[in-house]
């Protein structure tokens, strides 16, 4: 895994973190820093912290002042230009934490952000329900079942067929502004997803379920 990146963007605090050492890179934006702080992340791991330091408060970042990228382009998100940065570090697999929860345009503009980038970067997104991330056309997972499964087109799908799902498709289309697949789950150990065209946002849940709710 020392080929992967770790970034913390400044959504909700995550409960956990992940063990630093199996990353080849580890970076946060300026706002994430301040719960990395509160959290007792070991700072020192970090290799960048970027933004336009809008919230820089000042003692304690100081310390750190030799790891800051000031990013000042107002026409990109935080999130947006650390990822450039990772990417001309020469990483091309990223787990982001942070990136859902607080104010909801943040993580709708996170989902943006990953969707310009998805052809360059492998960006999986964690949080305290479940990890996700854009898949390709033909695409399977195992080790996943009664696990929460949700497939949210990005805007639109054409003809997708699921295998291992509850509720399953055959030659379906989803859309964003008529029908999405969210709420589902895997009744197998395997869930296979293959799709013709268009992009899919994939989400599967941390945890097993008992009792699905299904909206």
């Amino acid at each position: 895994m020392k080929d992967k990146a770790l970034l913390f963007i400044n959504g909700d605090v995550p409960k956990s973190f992940p063990n630093p050492d199996h990353y080849g890179l580890i970076a946060c934006t300026d706002g994430a820093f301040h719960y990395l702080k509160r959290q007792g992340f070991p700072l020192e791991r970090l290799d960048f912290i970027s933004g336009d330091f809008d919230s820089h408060s000042g003692s304690d970042e100081d310390v750190y002042e030799d790891k800051f990228i000031l990013t000042l382009d107002q026409d990109k998100t935080d999130f947006h230009k650390a990822l450039e940065i990772i990417l001309e570090k020469g990483f091309s697999e990223i787990d982001v934490l942070g990136g859902s929860g607080g104010e909801q345009d943040h993580f709708l503009g996170n989902l943006t952000v990953a969707y310009a980038f998805k052809d360059r970067l492998n960006i999986k997104f964690y949080d305290e329900f479940s990890e996700y991330y854009f898949i390709p056309q033909n695409f399977s997972l195992k080790g996943v079942k009664n696990r929460m499964i949700s497939l949210y087109p990005f805007p639109s799908v054409e003809n997708i067929t699921t295998k291992g799902l509850n509720w399953s498709l055959t030659d379906g289309n989803l859309s964003i502004t008529s029908r999405i697949g969210t709420r589902n789950f895997a009744v197998e150990d395997e869930v296979s997803i293959e799709y013709s065209a268009g992009d899919l946002l994939f989400f599967v849940g941390i945890n097993e379920i008992e009792y699905p709710t299904i909206y």
